[in-house]
């Protein structure tokens, strides 16, 4: 009975065959327990996160790899025709190709994801630093790559010619790229918003006469919440080609102020005003001691000008602390009895009264002669 043939083979040889497909479906469940049960929790265990990555990424390419082993022992011991062993001979090589392929794009984007979360997670450590929504983006790029090398050394494998292929492709690249390129330029622009790090969500930026917080950084735009609670949707091109002034990034935010005071005001009571500045730090909290400035800079048109410089902390409400230096000022100064000035002019009218009667008397004379 087993000598019987069947499309060309004996029971027994499809039997054997069958078994040897069996057999690797068993020895895939065995590597699937051995590595759940022990290899993981060994490199869960060890301080070095490459080997569980490297295994993670292992794990299923290498079970599809015996089962294409075990399907070309099998067919291959059977008579199934020149063609179609032929057939089963490129299938194979193109099938393993592409499973090298697929482990080295798990190995690449397994390894890119734990070295990103890491370096974000501890920006001192490293400098391989990107916001969340880039990631998608760079896997993505990286997996066409992997997958486009696979490919095509597949079909190289194989004997197929990939010159004509790649340059059609690079032809229709062109085409694609001068159709798109305003859409290509806004992703390279976001791409570089991401990778320069010229802010982020949340950071208040200026740049030409748009101001606010930036709500969302997209591949092809940028969205801004401003002031007066406006969406604004900017090409992420535009942003780039534009001065940004990134206002969160500053470590204090500068005020300057310029104070008149009255042209009667001593030089005594002048440097009691410089003095009441100074010492605003020491009312207010949130105005920094350091690099503050008061001087008698300038004499005004109707004001003696004292310019005043003074810096707010990062986590203070700007406006708020701006208020309160500003109420502390003017209580400081009234208390002081220091007079603001406001602008006035003093206009002298000269008397010619005397001029004109002596002129009047000039001329009655010589009438008379």
């Amino acid at each position: 009975m087993l000598d019987k043939i069947y499309y060309g083979n004996s029971v027994q040889d499809w039997g054997i065959s069958i078994l040897i497909i069996i057999g690797a479906l068993i020895i895939n469940k065995l590597i699937l327990l051995l590595y759940r049960k022990v290899i993981k929790n060994v490199t869960e265990k060890s301080k070095n996160e490459y080997d569980n990555i490297f295994f993670s990424a292992f794990e299923k390419p290498i079970m599809l790899g015996i089962m294409l082993l075990a399907l070309w022992i099998a067919a291959n011991r059977l008579d199934l025709g020149t063609k179609l062993h032929d057939i089963i001979a490129k299938s194979y090589q193109i099938l393993i190709t592409l499973n090298v392929t697929w482990f080295f794009a798990r190995l690449v984007t397994s390894f890119i994801e734990y070295r990103v979360a890491e370096n974000n997670n501890n920006p001192q450590k490293g400098k391989l630093y990107f916001d969340s929504k880039l990631l998608p983006l760079i896997k993505r790029s990286l997996l066409i790559v992997i997958w486009l090398i696979g490919i095509v050394m597949a079909l190289n494998n194989v004997g197929i010619k990939v010159t004509t292929l790649l340059g059609t492709l690079g032809i229709g690249g062109i085409a694609f790229a001068l159709a798109a390129q305003d859409t290509i330029k806004n992703m390279f622009g976001g791409v570089m918003i991401f990778t320069d790090q010229t802010f982020r969500i949340g950071d208040v930026i200026k740049f030409d006469s748009t101001e606010g917080t930036v709500v969302d950084i997209g591949l092809r735009s940028t969205r801004i919440r401003t002031y007066d609670k406006r969406l604004v949707t900017v090409p992420n091109y535009k942003i780039m080609d534009a001065l940004i002034i990134n206002v969160s990034s500053e470590p204090a935010r500068r005020t300057v102020i310029k104070l008149g005071l009255t042209y009667d005001t001593t030089p005594e009571k002048m440097q009691e005003a410089i003095t009441i500045l100074k010492n605003i730090p020491d009312k207010i909290s949130d105005v920094k001691h350091r690099d503050l400035v008061a001087l008698f800079t300038e004499f005004g048109d109707s004001a003696l000008i004292i310019t005043f410089t003074y810096y707010i902390r990062k986590s203070a409400n700007i406006l708020e602390t701006n208020s309160a230096v500003n109420f502390e000022i003017l209580r400081a100064f009234t208390q002081a009895g220091l007079n603001f000035a406001f602008p006035s002019k003093t206009i002298y009218i000269e008397d010619n009264t005397k001029k004109e009667t002596s002129t009047n008397q000039e001329i009655s004379s010589s009438t008379t002669e």
